[in-house]
């Protein structure tokens, strides 16, 4: 897309708390920034309210319900990002893919890919303005309306995360089905992830143009993927996504906002995402701190990586788990978060009190190190 052709939104108010970005940049903080993957989700009653009478997909196509979504748990807890609320599905939506959202069942295809021939019913060439112009909307409403007070984050999934919906027809256990496509049918595989990846660029291009201050790539699905068919399937398109927008991004005279990748379950692979492009890599709780940056290096900054589920414990014990996570990490070069997101059974307080911990612990350390 030519950056004449799009609308550049302008006089967005000035950034009050940038130590989001700081920390995304490896610069030196006063303390740990923190946000949560799902912070705008169903653990609060105000997002349940607001949610009530609204398909899923429907209110995710309505900018003013994507902004208040959005800032919701803004004015509960001191977070120091917000990220737009939207769902990974709306690419495959795009190329013209039916999606529907079952309550109890998570997303369904109507029509998922079963033969090689079923990529011919893909859009082969996108306009994201056409299609996706509801989340740069919605974008551009929420950077106005969050009033300089933390910076945006826009999002998408990674290429072979939305193949493997897009095949399986919703989630699997397993994904064996699209798994079979990577063994079966590569040169087809192949074709499918490269015109996601391109999609994606696009897009993501269009949320910084709309008002994105940082953007974040979900491989979701990454841990179902040993080694080998992530250093195929997964990793270029993860590294050229990165690599294309940047290069997008300075053609158009757009903001280089910092990217973050978060591949759920892949171990095996920090080292490759810590060369893969990315200001950040994301990770998930299943891996220590000290192990994930002997790998990566001190050039990157690191994103995660409580378990979710630690919120359940009592406030106290929130409290011992974040001081501990904050000194394996240490407190620069470093965003904290969830190592996935939010459920929808948790305590609003409890998120209150890891926010609020991470504030407290890091900059304690920071005073006495």
């Amino acid at each position: 897309m030519e950056g004449a052709e799009r609308l550049i939104p302008k006089g967005f108010p000035k950034l009050k708390n940038d130590t989001f970005l700081r920390a995304a940049r490896g610069e030196d903080t006063e303390y740990t920034p923190v946000w949560c993957m799902r912070q705008a989700g169903r653990y609060l009653p105000e997002f349940r309210e607001t949610r009530a009478s609204q398909d899923f997909f429907a209110t995710c196509q309505t900018p003013k319900l994507c902004c208040e979504l959005t800032l919701q748990p803004l004015r509960r807890f001191p977070l120091d990002a917000a990220i737009i609320f939207s769902d990974i599905l709306v690419v495959p939506q795009a190329l013209g893919m039916e999606v529907v959202m079952v309550p109890g069942k998570g997303p369904i295809f109507t029509e998922p890919l079963k033969e090689v021939e079923d990529l011919l019913k893909l859009r082969q060439k996108v306009d994201v303005t056409a299609e996706l112009g509801y989340v740069f909307q919605a974008i551009t409403l929420t950077r106005h309306s969050l009033e300089g007070k933390v910076p945006l984050i826009g999002f998408s999934g990674a290429p072979w995360t939305l193949m493997s919906y897009m095949i399986e027809g919703g989630g699997s256990t397993t994904m064996a089905k699209a798994k079979s496509w990577l063994y079966c049918h590569p040169e087809a595989s192949h074709r499918l992830l490269r015109l996601l990846a391109d999609v994606i660029t696009d897009y993501l291009v269009g949320q910084v143009a709309a008002g994105a201050q940082a953007l974040q790539l979900f491989e979701s699905h990454a841990g179902h993927l040993g080694p080998e068919l992530f250093q195929d399937f997964a990793l270029p398109y993860i590294r050229d996504i990165a690599q294309t927008v940047k290069s997008k991004l300075k053609e158009e005279a757009l903001p280089l906002v910092p990217m973050i990748i978060f591949a759920k379950d892949a171990h095996y692979a920090l080292r490759d995402l810590a060369h893969a492009g990315y200001e950040v890599v994301g990770l998930d709780w299943t891996i220590r701190p000290q192990e994930a940056r002997a790998q990566i290096g001190k050039d990157v900054t690191l994103q995660g990586n409580l378990d979710p589920c630690a919120l359940y414990a009592p406030k106290e014990k929130i409290g011992e788990l974040v001081k501990k996570m904050l000194e394996s990490f240490g407190t620069q070069r470093y965003i904290a978060n969830l190592g996935h997101g939010l459920y929808p059974d948790m305590n609003p307080e409890h998120v209150g009190a890891f926010v609020e911990a991470v504030h407290a612990h890091s900059r304690h350390i920071n005073k006495h190190s």
